[in-house]
């Protein structure tokens, strides 16, 4: 009998991990940890007698450590990271229970990090950021590294998601988040930091040529790659850049958030206190409906992709991986790649104790064994496995579709 406690179970990305368990015999109890409690027994209701649902406050250790209480694994889909993480992490360290979170955050990570000893101590593993980016880009690159080149010169990390059915303040805030704080890249075998409004974010920005989405404008996300696939891989470029679609919702973001009006400081309005982040978020929610009719941008879909370059016998060699979808969008692909690495820490796959990124303790062969039973992102077609393309670049630019 083994049971996982699911936090944020009820969520756009937890939910989804939350039916991925189900589906599967894995876990014999599967507990939803969420503070909408009446949302998580709605989504319980349809999932059989396996689950359940109790509510939990992210904020108290108290509240998170009775609700985790009796687990195999706690798996943290609570957003956004750089305010709950480390909190909910300490809780499962106290607990003495492995842990895999979807942290996404580069502040967050670097506190995660630093609880390392302590989860050694307490003799569990945190296996952290296993969601797409990072997660499954990390897992990508690192089998590029060892398995396909002899020399690894970049990696450079793409996304691009769009069109999911419902977008609330959490993600809104982490976007807000991420425009603002500074974020790494690591440049020339250094790692530096950038400001996405800076001139040195801005030139960073660029192009990339998605398949299933086409030509996206994509900008600087500070994610954690950059920091910590320079701790495991030999390399002199890890850069990470992103968007949100369509392309006029992200741009309206980005203004506002430019304008100033994610600042949370009370401002007076004809003798009224505002909060111009409580109206930049009510705006975003209602002009996101409008603009995905306006723009005709149909059903939700996304794509992550890892150009992974170097050398192999001697010359210039280049992969490209691509988890794409027609149908589905964030929820599916950040949660589920947890739901893997949640399985894979069950199955004690995942070596070590204390606290790593994927990178550092999943053996990426582990994880492309599990792409094919529970990564449903894309339907199978030529080239790629089980949600996976990807396409290998000669010297001479020639393209050839790989299986991996």
């Amino acid at each position: 009998m083994a049971k996982i406690a699911v936090l944020g179970g009820c969520g756009a990305v937890g939910s989804v991990a939350v039916k991925t368990l189900a589906s599967l015999d894995e876990f014999s109890e599967i507990v939803i940890g969420d503070l909408n409690i009446e949302k998580a027994g709605e989504l319980v209701s349809t999932l059989g007698e396996k689950v359940s649902a109790v509510e939990v406050d992210a904020n108290s250790l108290d509240s998170i450590k009775e609700v985790i209480k009796g687990s195999d694994v706690v798996l943290n889909c609570v957003g956004p990271f750089y305010r709950y993480g480390p909190t909910i992490l300490r809780s499962a360290i106290d607990s003495g229970i492995d842990y895999v979170d979807l942290c996404d955050d580069v502040d967050a990570t670097e506190k995660e990090l630093a609880m390392g000893e302590d989860a050694k101590k307490a003799g569990i593993l945190a296996l952290i950021g296993m969601g797409s980016s990072p997660g499954a880009t990390n897992l990508l690159a690192k089998f590029a590294a060892d398995q396909l080149l002899d020399e690894t010169d970049s990696i450079d990390i793409f996304h691009a998601h769009g069109g999911e059915p419902v977008e609330g303040e959490g993600v809104i805030a982490h976007r807000f988040h991420s425009m603002l704080t500074d974020i790494p890249m690591f440049l020339d075998g250094e790692l530096k930091y950038v400001k996405y409004f800076g001139m040195d974010g801005i030139a960073l920005r660029c192009i990339f040529d998605f398949p299933v989405l086409g030509k996206i404008p994509v900008y600087p996300y500070p994610h954690p790659e950059q920091m910590t696939i320079p701790m495991h891989i030999k390399v002199k470029r890890v850069t990470n850049r992103g968007t949100v679609l369509p392309n006029e919702y992200y741009d309206l973001t980005r203004d506002l958030c430019r304008l100033g009006l994610s600042s949370k400081e009370p401002i007076d309005v004809r003798g009224q206190k505002m909060v111009p982040y409580d109206f930049a978020v009510a705006y975003l929610i209602r002009e996101r409906e409008k603009i995905l009719k306006e723009t005709g941008f149909g059903t939700q879909r996304g794509c992550c992709s890892v150009v992974v370059k170097g050398k192999e016998d001697g010359k210039y060699s280049e992969y490209r991986f691509h988890m794409a979808s027609k149908s589905q969008a964030l929820g599916e692909g950040t949660g589920i790649p947890a739901v893997i690495g949640a399985i894979l820490m069950h199955r004690h796959k995942i070596s070590g104790k204390g606290v790593s990124p994927p990178e550092g303790c999943l053996d990426p062969i582990e994880f492309i064994g599990l792409v094919s039973e529970v990564m449903k992102l894309v339907e199978k077609k030529e080239g790629g496995f089980g949600g996976v393309m990807v396409d290998k670049v000669d010297e001479k630019g020639n393209v050839t579709k790989m299986d991996i």
